[in-house]
């Protein structure tokens, strides 16, 4: 199931953020960075067939394989662990573009997470936020799509400092999340993480997100503007219907956020997409696949990820992808990649990461 990014990154055309891509915007202060930790810009862009003035402007895109080669060895070279979270902390509401000022102009904090959720894909189709509510607390939280996007780390920790960031221009400036988690083996520093969030995260854990009071999601936006949330709303609605998705793609990204529910069902699913079950599994046969095996997919993905990406022992995956047996995980991950979790996990992690901290 491993996948390989492309070689050699193509600079895309501007405005629509096809399968997998993501715009520029977040990733703007990428040359800047790169110059702070003392690293030539010019020269370590070229390698990825990329000018600085790419940076430029917000709706350039690049493939979300290529943002982790970027950030991922940048981190490598400067031998800075946190290479990308010092990215997303430079980044804000306006790097998002139209979702951005639609997320700013709403009238609550719910309504504008759940603009988020709904519409990132015009910014962002490499991966999708979710906002789940359980008790007193919530939780935004972004998955990728594609588990094995290289340095997923970094992808994670530039994400969450562009959402803590979203957070504080829609709450004000003395917000502060309860908990962030995130589904990667615990850094060697985590002064820089602590500093930046106002809370030490919680690493290893099975999903990445930002934990906050749910009383929060009925707070006012003090920069709610309904002209122009309208304006906004009208915008992202254009660029969402250039899209054409097909259903397995519509599916697939449906299941990477449920995958770890009690619910995930073919009727949980078509009622999402506002589909009849039947009509559901229609459109999945014409396009030669089924529910069942886009679950499994969806399993498989988070399985690896968690094995490669985190310290978490098998038998704590088997129960958090809801296997009542570590057995028959065992037995469902050999069937998907042809070893068992074990023997694939110690041909994938990093040497060093058992020498880091717990």
């Amino acid at each position: 199931m491993q996948r390989q990014p492309p070689a050699t990154p193509p600079v895309t055309g501007r405005a629509h953020v096809d399968e997998g891509m993501v715009r520029v915007g977040p990733l703007m202060a990428l040359p800047a960075v790169l110059e702070s930790l003392g690293i030539r810009a010019t020269p370590y862009l070229a390698e990825f067939s990329l000018k600085r003035s790419f940076f430029d402007d917000p709706e350039n895109t690049l493939p979300m394989a290529v943002a982790g080669q970027l950030l991922g060895q940048a981190a490598d070279r400067s031998r800075c662990e946190h290479f990308g979270l010092l990215v997303g902390q430079r980044a804000g509401a306006s790097a998002l573009g139209a979702l951005g000022y639609l997320i700013q102009s709403s009238d609550t904090v719910g309504t504008a997470l759940d603009a988020f959720a709904e519409h990132l894909e015009v910014q962002d189709r490499g991966g999708t936020v979710w906002i789940e509510s359980e008790g007193g607390f919530s939780i935004l939280g972004y998955t990728l799509y594609d588990a094995h996007v290289e340095s997923l780390e970094q992808i994670l920790a530039c994400a969450f400092a562009i959402a803590a960031n979203l957070m504080v221009s829609i709450c004000g400036p003395q917000w502060r999340p309860t908990e962030v988690l995130f589904a990667f083996a615990r850094p060697r520093q985590l002064e820089p993480y602590r500093k930046f969030f106002g809370v030490r995260p919680r690493f290893d854990a099975e999903r990445s997100g930002i934990v906050f009071p749910t009383e929060l999601l009925q707070a006012p936006i003090p920069s709610a503007d309904p002209l122009l949330n309208m304006l906004m709303r009208d915008r992202v609605r254009e660029l969402r219907q250039s899209f054409g998705d097909d259903v397995v793609a519509v599916v697939r990204r449906q299941l990477r956020t449920m995958v770890l529910t009690p619910n995930c069902t073919v009727a949980r699913v078509a009622a999402r997409m506002n589909l009849h079950v039947r009509a559901l599994n229609r459109e999945l046969a014409a396009a030669g696949t089924t529910f069942l095996r886009l679950r499994e997919e969806a399993r498989a993905e988070l399985a690896c990820q968690l094995l490669e990406s985190t310290r978490t022992g098998a038998s704590e995956i088997a129960a958090i992808l809801g296997y009542t047996e570590q057995a028959s995980f065992t037995r469902a991950f050999q069937r998907w990649t042809g070893q068992p979790p074990t023997r694939w996990r110690a041909a994938r992690k990093p040497a060093d990461r058992e020498n880091r901290g717990s």
